[in-house]
């Protein structure tokens, strides 16, 4: 990619992101969270709702400047934009806004504990010296929505959470405006449509991969129905399969009930000496 980048008297054909770390082995929050990660994602590809070229990741550096650290959002959805096949070059390994040409769209956070930064800065954060919250730059970068689902509610303060499970801004001109009512989302089937993606989102109460029943933050339709996983649309079509053969063999079950009725009724006629066969 030809670019010109930071100084104007020079032209750079690559970037170099050597210096830059892209990987490291910092393990995700906790199960749950790793959980609704995925359940977040695998939708996505496997219901085909949305139109490709997307991409769809958790847990993965965006790179929005060369020098500084990245900002790993829990899940980021990108639309119109293509994944390298080759990952041995670490340009293709992580969202680097400069090689997809844009900032993600959705980027979603889950609240773990009370350090994450999703809304305002922590006492930790502070005494590291960090001076805005990943709200902020979101918005300083210009992600189209912004969202974070506390659902352990950890962050609850009167400028965080405040009692919602469930918050969702959209850019404006200058800043976040929120797109949830004043309160938030506090319950279950409540959910909020997100029209510059074609998709919303929902508070979901079920069983996702244990026999456990659990709150999840799931993709929703305009009506608020939940985009299935493939393990769901799997288990549905098969469901409606066994539901069709079970019709089926009630059919049959019927006919031959009809049919030993009607027998049953011939022989009683020919005992009284009329032939059923002559009967209009």
């Amino acid at each position: 990619m030809t670019q010109q980048l930071l100084n104007d008297d020079e032209i750079v054909t690559e970037l170099d992101i050597s210096h830059l770390v892209i990987e490291d082995d910092t393990p995700v929050d906790n199960f749950q969270s790793e959980e609704q990660q995925r359940l977040l994602v695998e939708p996505l590809y496997s219901s085909k709702v949305l139109p490709t070229p997307f991409l769809a990741a958790a847990n993965v550096g965006l790179f929005y400047k060369l020098k500084g650290d990245p900002i790993v959002p829990d899940v980021m959805l990108s639309l119109g934009v293509q994944r390298s096949e080759d990952y041995s070059q670490r340009r293709n390994r992580s969202y680097f806004v400069w090689e997809f040409g844009k900032v993600p769209d959705v980027c979603l956070e889950i609240v773990s504990n009370q350090e994450g930064d999703e809304l305002v800065l922590s006492q930790k954060s502070h005494q590291k010296g960090k001076t805005v919250s990943k709200k902020d730059i979101y918005a300083q970068i210009g992600v189209r929505y912004y969202v974070v689902f506390d659902p352990l509610q950890q962050i609850q303060g009167p400028e965080e959470m405040n009692g919602a499970l469930l918050r969702i801004w959209s850019i404006a001109a200058d800043g976040y405006i929120e797109l949830t009512p004043p309160e938030g989302i506090t319950a279950v089937g409540q959910s909020v449509w997100l029209n510059g993606v074609g998709l919303g989102l929902t508070l979901w109460e079920g069983q996702f991969e244990e026999e456990i029943t659990r709150l999840w933050l799931r993709w929703c339709d305009r009506d608020g129905q939940v985009i299935p996983t493939g393990a769901e649309r799997a288990n549905q079509a098969e469901t409606r399969a066994n539901q069709e053969e079970t019709r089926a063999n009630q059919a049959e079950t019927r006919a031959n009930q009809a049919e030993a009725r009607a027998r049953l009724l011939a022989e009683q006629l020919r005992a009284l000496g009329i032939n059923p066969d002559e009967i209009e």
